[in-house]
């Protein structure tokens, strides 16, 4: 058995009281990225009193994540800043609890049950097409964000959102402002502190949990005879008989809401942006959809011959991972890759980084959508692509995702094409991995065959 090593390797130096905190406050990506291929795939940080490692090799995060996954906690200095929205999910709960509520959840995302969602997803994309005009320009992140928040509302709580879906969307987007500038901070501010910043964010999170537990309360009455995930948590018992608190179901609910819209519309966002500067990934993406689909809608039936636009979804996930950084925290002293961690070390890893690390990936910047051929998903290292996380945290919702994505990008590009009309959108990492400054399109109808 291998001696831990004691001594840190060398990281980037850092400030007197906090360390690496400025260069990772201001940019985290290019930080992570620098950091990675500079210093390696082990590398120490500090992040005011924080300590930290950032790793960037498959088999190290393999290693965390799956061979001695029990030993680490999810991200705790992360995940306090978005507990007043997620509450005990499954995105922040941990042990027995988190087990318990993900076997009940996990039934909702069974492939015959996705299988049964595909028609709502071709339909309500659908009858957002139906208010699209040839020579418009949009901005089709909102677009996308409208759209998954309906889907994602209808299968998982049986429920229809229209006029409510733009204020929800300013609720969140709000909440998750004030959590980027949280992370940015060496210090933390408690939300009962009357600070500009906390009012906003309490205030989106009134709206979001006043929507929610509508959805929740009207629920109630058909709880009992539903087969949606709300309906199941309701019906579910722990071992004395008692039932989920009203505030269990709001955590699971609003965790699944927003988390099961939010990864399939940036994936989507991202998407149209790289096709609208990408034209000959456009056209054959085309010649494609006009081939399989001959002109009618796609079904989830047609998902195994969509083999291209497959490969366009992950190979956006690849360059623009919605969840751009997996955050763990050791509970006890451990060794990662034959170095000693100390309890209370906070794990980092990045997607980002290793899906633009060419020791795994072949002109690691670009979009080739064509890379994807020849089953090079189990070609890769374990872990290389992780753009759903891995081990038994990885996404409940990632077949849903997936399939969601490859179903609303057919819809819409067999009868629409996008040419980009303003600045290319920055990557903006808050939670997830947004489009800064929105993706602007003008909208071109194609001929359908």
């Amino acid at each position: 058995m291998a001696v831990a090593n004691a001594r840190m390797p060398t990281g980037p130096p850092g400030r007197l009281l906090v360390g690496n905190l400025p260069e990772f406050a201001e940019d985290v990506l290019g930080f992570f990225t620098r950091t990675a291929r500079t210093y390696g795939d082990f590398v120490p940080l500090r992040l005011g009193p924080w300590r930290a490692v950032l790793l960037s090799h498959p088999a190290l995060l393999e290693q965390v994540l799956v061979g001695e996954n029990r030993a680490y906690i999810k991200h705790a200095w992360f995940w306090r800043h978005v507990r007043g929205i997620f509450g005990e999910g499954l995105l922040t709960s941990e042990g027995d609890f988190w087990l318990r509520q993900r076997r009940l959840a996990q039934p909702a995302f069974h492939r015959d049950r996705i299988a049964g969602y595909g028609r709502v997803m071709v339909d309500f994309t659908e009858q957002m097409l139906a208010d699209w005009r040839q020579g418009e320009t949009r901005d089709v992140h909102p677009a996308m964000m409208h759209l998954t928040m309906r889907i994602v509302t209808k299968v998982l709580f049986d429920a229809e959102l229209r006029e409510d879906v733009e204020q929800i969307d300013r609720a969140f987007d709000a909440a998750l402002d004030e959590v980027a500038v949280r992370f940015r901070r060496p210090f933390r501010i408690p939300d009962w502190v009357p600070t500009p910043g906390n009012r906003r964010f309490r205030n989106a999170v009134a709206v979001l949990d006043r929507h929610v537990y509508d959805i929740i309360r009207e629920h109630a009455a058909e709880s009992e005879h539903g087969s949606d995930l709300l309906a199941l948590l309701m019906q579910a018992r722990d071992e004395d008989g008692r039932a989920m608190s009203e505030k269990q179901l709001r955590d699971e609910s609003i965790t699944l809401f927003l988390a099961g819209h939010e990864t399939t519309a940036l994936t989507l966002s991202w998407t149209w942006h790289l096709l609208g500067t990408h034209p000959h990934v456009e056209t054959k993406l085309h010649e494609e959809l006009d081939s399989v689909l001959g002109g009618r809608a796609p079904s989830i039936e047609d998902l195994p011959a969509l083999r291209y636009a497959e490969w366009i979804i992950m190979e956006a996930m690849r360059l623009f991972p919605p969840a751009h950084t997996i955050g763990r925290q050791a509970i006890r002293d451990v060794e990662i890759g034959g170095h000693a961690v100390p309890k209370d070390t906070t794990i980092f890893m990045s997607p980002w980084v290793l899906h633009r690390d060419p020791r795994f990936w072949d002109e690691p910047d670009a979009f080739r959508p064509d890379r994807w051929a020849n089953d090079l998903e189990r070609r890769l290292p374990r872990f290389a692509y992780v753009p759903f996380g891995g081990g038994p945290r990885i996404c409940i919702g990632n077949r849903f995702a997936l399939t969601e994505s490859v179903l609303i990008l057919a819809t819409i590009a067999r009868a629409w094409r996008m040419r980009p009309t303003g600045p290319p959108p920055s990557p903006y990492p808050t939670i997830t991995l947004r489009p800064e400054g929105g993706v602007t399109m003008r909208l071109e109808r194609r001929a359908t065959h």
